[in-house]
């Protein structure tokens, strides 16, 4: 029942409390902390307890088989004052260019395209594009190795058309290792941009198209008003994961390469993987663990800022 106050300045409003929502029959309070603790415990122990022992051993001096002893930032002073670590970067960067950008870049343009037109079988073109994608990268890393030997079939297709004193050993050349390699990367990643930024623009509305048209709003600037802001969230997921993947890229080098000629290949990944189990300095490749970790997690803020102030 409403209670109404009178004042000297005449009859207020009635007042009413808002209602405190009890619990439903059979309810249990908390229970939706109660259903997600079981996923919690398990990414507890295989993701958050592995990387706070990865921080724990980054301060350590071991081999994995005699006693452990402290030395502080010692091993993060030998990584970041070594060149090969450096090295490793720069291979990690040029691995983000091809890797991360240029799929990107060339995804817009061919969305951009496609957006403005009706391709007839396109759920059969986003398979073809995503199937690389879908393909473990040690198993691309061995094929493209074979297509890039001597006498591989992207050589012999040299031989016939340049003649061979064009032929080149790709990745036993440390000035086309590098190159070589990234294709393989943009190979592999492009397919997966290309069918999320497309995933994006079927949600765009056809009427923004069609208002763009009217006002005479040319391909440019209906790319940029129209369907680059309506694939802004899928052009932001497409950038953090390529982004990932080409910083802590791995396995690609191994398989073709093992980080050779010299370290013209190598990345921080494969540096951590050799100092651990093929020298034993688990301390100095627990530090690269980590400093590759904060790398990444600076670029993917950095990229979530870029694409939100967009």
């Amino acid at each position: 029942m409403a209670v109404t106050v009178t004042t000297d300045a005449g009859p207020a409003t009635p007042s009413r409390r808002r209602p405190r929502r009890g619990l439903r029959r059979g309810e249990v309070r908390g229970m939706p902390y109660l259903l997600i603790l079981p996923g919690f415990i398990f990414y507890a122990l295989f993701v958050l307890v592995p990387i706070a022992d990865t921080v724990r051993l980054s301060f350590l001096e071991w081999d994995g088989l005699s006693p452990q002893t402290w030395v502080g930032l010692d091993n993060y002073l030998q990584v970041l004052t070594d060149p090969n670590t450096w090295t490793s970067l720069r291979v990690s960067l040029v691995f983000v260019v091809f890797s991360c950008v240029l799929p990107v870049v060339i995804a817009l343009l061919l969305v951009g395209i496609i957006a403005r037109t009706r391709i007839r079988g396109l759920s059969f073109f986003r398979f073809v594009f995503f199937l690389p994608y879908t393909i473990a990268l040690a198993v691309v890393a061995i094929a493209w190795r074979w297509l890039y030997s001597l006498d591989g079939s992207l050589n012999a297709i040299i031989e016939a058309v340049f003649g061979p004193d064009f032929v080149r050993p790709f990745l036993g050349d440390a000035g086309l290792a590098l190159p070589a390699l990234g294709i393989v990367g943009l190979w592999a990643t492009f397919g997966f941009v290309v069918v999320m930024l497309l995933s994006g623009t079927q949600h765009i509305p056809k009427e923004l198209y069609e208002a763009a048209r009217i006002d005479g709003a040319g391909p440019v600037r209906e790319f940029f008003t129209v369907t680059l802001p309506g694939i802004r969230h899928e052009l932001r997921v497409s950038l953090v994961m390529t982004l990932t993947l080409s910083l802590r890229i791995f396995d690609l080098p191994l398989m073709a390469t093992q980080g050779g000629p010299g370290y013209a290949t190598t990345t921080p990944s494969l540096m951590m993987y050799r100092d651990v189990f093929v020298n034993g300095q688990i301390g100095p490749g627990a530090a690269i663990a980590v400093l590759l970790t904060l790398v990444i997690f600076i670029g993917v803020g950095l990229v979530n800022r870029l694409v939100r102030s967009e």
